[in-house]
């Protein structure tokens, strides 16, 4: 399944130790193929490439381009987790809430 992040999650307030701890997580456990959600990969790329960001990350695609599960700021996709961010606090939730929909649900919301 794919797991399709938006791009604007990979920004503060996001922890970015925590954007790698999910995506790890989705990759390894869950056999997802993450892929980031942009309009403008190169700018995202860049800066998260350096830091490792890259590593369980298969593509950057365009908004709309992919079906699969999202993770998103807002419900543009019918099964969207919605979140402002990927932090320490909520990464073991998003988990959760992404393993949920894979299992037949619709949309779920997070702070």
């Amino acid at each position: 399944m794919n797991l399709i992040i938006r791009d604007q999650l990979i920004n503060p307030p996001t922890w970015f130790a925590s954007f790698r701890d999910l995506t790890l997580y989705c990759h390894i456990f869950l056999h997802d193929h993450v892929v980031i959600e942009s309009d403008d990969p190169d700018a995202y790329y860049q800066w998260i490439k350096p830091r490792g960001g890259m590593d369980f990350i298969e593509d950057f695609v365009r908004p709309g381009s992919e079906d699969g599960l999202h993770l998103d700021i807002e419900h543009n996709y019918p099964r969207t987790v919605v979140t402002d961010r990927i932090a320490p606090e909520n990464v073991h939730r998003l988990i959760a809430l992404i393993r949920g929909l894979r299992e037949g649900g619709k949309s779920a919301g997070i702070g």
